[in-house]
């Protein structure tokens, strides 16, 4: 078994970082020993912690910036905005945590009060995604540290780098070491991590599959606390002759940036019929614009690199199969340089086949469909096992209202991409795009829970009937 996980750049091939892959059960321990002196720290001793952290990070922002594309291929101008959403969570953390999982007093009928206070669950485990590799395990972290748990985190074997640069952003500000642990491995890590007896919880970001596998995994153990963030075959209608040069942007937005690699990706555009031929030639006219390329080319690129060649081909594989079931190509999927893993944003006219796989694929795949009547649009928008996001472009509010009540997903949008999602509202979907723990400004709900209390000064009882 070696004893170095390697990192690769998507964009060249070239090696980051060899990082020695750690040991569950020892990461762990080392957390139980740290948590309780960080429960026991006041509120405003890890509130100002957390602020420190946020400044190291701004401090380190271009270094981190450079990381983060290199490691997952994103353009450097898309790096730099995952930076500032990690400095950003932290002021959004403490302003959640404040409202949902602060301490309230209720004065009761009779004297006394009615306490409401929260306590953290203990260690938790956080399994970060390569998509987001700061952001998006940051995202669990900092509320988790709010609320007084420790952590362990475990960084896709992917982008651990970006992980360990997060975690040493952490010590540089004054979380102590035994609060935040770092984890680096691979699946073996992963499953023994999360199936550790000595964890409180487990934060999960990342494919519906390895969810599914946790949420079976955790069934029997409801004294634990599980929050799945999964993925999405994610729907955009376009409806009632809006702009459709505006409406081509808002589609390349969703279903493009981050080379389609967002769980919040628009995968799936259903066209009023009478707009569908308009409407495609607006989208290919931007689409053939688009340029593809390294995190630094000059000019900029729009979209980097899918994570690695395994996933290049297994788009290929899937839109193959697409194609086979009767799929027309409108703009085809292919391998901008051999052997690298930078491909062509795709769009697949699909209107033809009737039983279209529930399948997310994770790129720049765009499945297009003609609908002749909103009715239908809807059905096929809701025609999936997922529930993450969903926009409707369109010019009335009638339609919206429409669509509002009758889609289904967790995240509705008007006249703006599918993606994008404001971390000062909560994060989440249903089926099979995660367990009802939101995520986001919700993050405090799963974080710590509850305790109600009532409480009177003076030992005062009597038992007014029933006694012989």
């Amino acid at each position: 078994m070696p004893s170095f996980l390697s990192t690769y750049e998507p964009a060249t091939g070239a090696l980051i970082a060899e990082l020695p892959i750690g040991d569950a059960s020892r990461e762990i321990a080392t957390a139980r020993a740290g948590w309780r002196d960080w429960a026991m720290t006041p509120l405003a001793g890890r509130v100002e912690v957390l602020h420190r952290f946020a400044e190291v990070v701004r401090g380190r922002a271009e270094a981190f910036a450079d990381l983060i594309a290199r490691e997952t291929g994103k353009p450097l101008w898309e790096a730099k905005t995952e930076v500032d959403t990690v400095i950003a969570k932290v002021a959004i953390s403490i302003t959640a945590q404040a409202e949902r999982a602060g301490t309230r007093f209720t004065d009761q009928p009779g004297g006394g009060r009615m306490a409401l206070r929260h306590r953290p669950h203990g260690v938790l485990a956080v399994l970060g995604p390569y998509n987001f590799p700061a952001h998006l395990p940051n995202g669990h972290i900092v509320p988790a540290l709010l609320a007084g748990n420790a952590v362990v985190f475990k960084p896709s074997e992917k982008t651990p780098a970006t992980g360990a640069f997060l975690v040493e952003c952490y010590r540089a500000a004054g979380v102590p070491e035994g609060v935040v642990r770092l984890l680096i491995g691979g699946p073996d890590q992963g499953r023994a991590l999360a199936g550790h007896d000595d964890i409180d919880g487990l934060l999960f970001t990342g494919s519906a599959r390895t969810g599914l596998a946790l949420n079976r995994q955790f069934a029997e153990r409801p004294e634990k606390i599980l929050a799945l963030e999964m993925g999405g075959n994610n729907p955009l209608i376009v409806w009632d002759d809006p702009d459709l040069d505006a409406a081509a942007a808002l589609i390349v937005q969703s279903a493009y940036t981050t080379a389609g690699q967002r769980c919040t990706a628009g995968r799936r555009l259903i066209v009023q019929d009478r707009l569908f031929d308009p409407l495609m030639a607006a989208l290919t006219r931007l689409i053939d614009r688009l340029i593809v390329g390294a995190p630094r080319d000059d000019p900029a690129p729009f979209m980097g690199p899918v994570i690695d060649n395994a996933a290049a081909d297994h788009l290929l594989s899937g839109v193959g199969a697409l194609i086979a079931k009767g799929a027309h190509v409108i703009r085809p999927l292919e391998r901008v340089r051999p052997g690298l893993p930078l491909l062509t944003p795709a769009i697949l006219d699909v209107t033809s086949i009737a039983e279209r796989p529930d399948d997310e694929l994770f790129g720049p795949v765009l499945q297009v469909s003609r609908a002749p009547d909103f009715a239908d649009a809807l059905d096929q928008a809701n025609a999936t096992r997922y529930g993450l996001s969903a926009s409707l472009i369109s010019p009335s509010h009638e339609r919206y209202d429409q669509f509002w009540t009758g889609i289904r997903a967790g995240i509705v949008n008007w006249n703006r991409p599918t993606n994008g999602a404001a971390s000062s509202a909560p994060f989440g979907g249903i089926g099979w795009s995660g367990n009802h723990r939101p995520s986001a400004y919700y993050a405090a709900d799963y974080c710590a829970y509850p305790v109600a209390s009532a409480e009177v000064e003076t030992v005062s009882a009597a038992i007014p009937i029933g006694l012989r």
